[in-house]
């Protein structure tokens, strides 16, 4: 992997985990910073916006600017735009998915009307029978289906949460439509963040701590992998194996703490 250049860097599991920073998080984007070396924070998570990620990371101590924050929010709303530019978008999730729907030129839906263009489903925390009930109708009266993100589970403080996959397996059941999937392990996803990087696939790693997602996502798009065993993250020692199989991909590396992962860095 001697010719990769820039990194894009997961979030939850590898650089924090609910509002406690993973260990070493701080000294490795700081080590990045400091010898200019290209890189974006990039999450599945669709509900905040990146303004709002970078004073999360900042409060944990770990340095972060907006424009360094890339999201399932941002590339779902300029997978939208570029399809069906001013397209009307029906918006089951929060923030940070509306904030991007409006910035990429979209207008949200007004339900008095007679169908949205685009059902785009994230997140909700609020998602509820009815919810449910509105987007199947639509999709079923002809509305295309935009998933931000497949993941399953959330992980918060108190436990494991549904995901914005959990929720969009709802509408897809009911309606017998597979949405078009946005974040990782999609190539949507990461070619929007290549373009963000100004770096072509063969110059990036990803770094993330999820087989499912962050390295499957880089054997998908062609760029390298570097899969990081923290304690907070989903892939372990004791699952690697079997989540290997699952994900049917193999990291180009397997690190044990973001401290390795720093020296790495430094060593290059």
């Amino acid at each position: 992997m001697a010719n990769k250049s820039a990194f894009l860097i997961d979030l939850d599991g590898t650089l924090y985990h609910g509002e406690r920073m993973v260990a070493g998080a701080d000294e490795l984007i700081r080590a990045l910073e400091e010898r200019k070396i290209p890189f974006l924070f990039l999450t599945n998570n669709s509900s905040a916006s990146p303004e709002t990620v970078a004073l999360r990371l900042n409060k944990m101590g770990i340095p972060a600017r907006p424009e360094q924050v890339c999201t399932s929010s941002m590339a779902a709303a300029a997978y939208i735009a570029g399809r069906k530019p001013g397209a009307s978008v029906a918006v089951f999730g929060e923030a940070g998915l509306r904030g991007a729907v409006s910035a990429a030129g979209l207008k949200e839906f007004d339900a008095g009307g007679d169908r949205p263009d685009v059902v785009l489903q994230g997140i909700d925390r609020e998602f509820s029978y009815e919810k449910l009930a509105q987007a199947g109708r639509w999709v079923l009266a002809g509305a295309e289906f935009v998933l931000t993100n497949p993941d399953l589970l959330l992980p918060s403080e108190g436990g494991l949460m549904p995901g914005a996959g959990t929720l969009g397996a709802s509408i897809e059941s009911m309606t017998g439509t597979k949405p078009a999937v946005i974040g990782k392990p999609s190539p949507i996803l990461m070619n929007f963040a290549f373009n963000l990087l100004g770096r072509s696939a063969s110059e990036v790693t990803v770094i993330g701590d999820n087989m499912m997602t962050d390295i499957k996502a880089g054997a998908d798009s062609g760029c390298g992998s570097l899969l990081v065993l923290t304690e907070e993250g989903v892939t372990t020692p004791h699952n690697l194996e079997r989540h290997k199989q699952l994900a049917g991909a193999e990291p180009d590396l397997v690190m044990h703490s973001l401290y390795e992962v720093k020296e790495w860095v430094l060593s290059r």
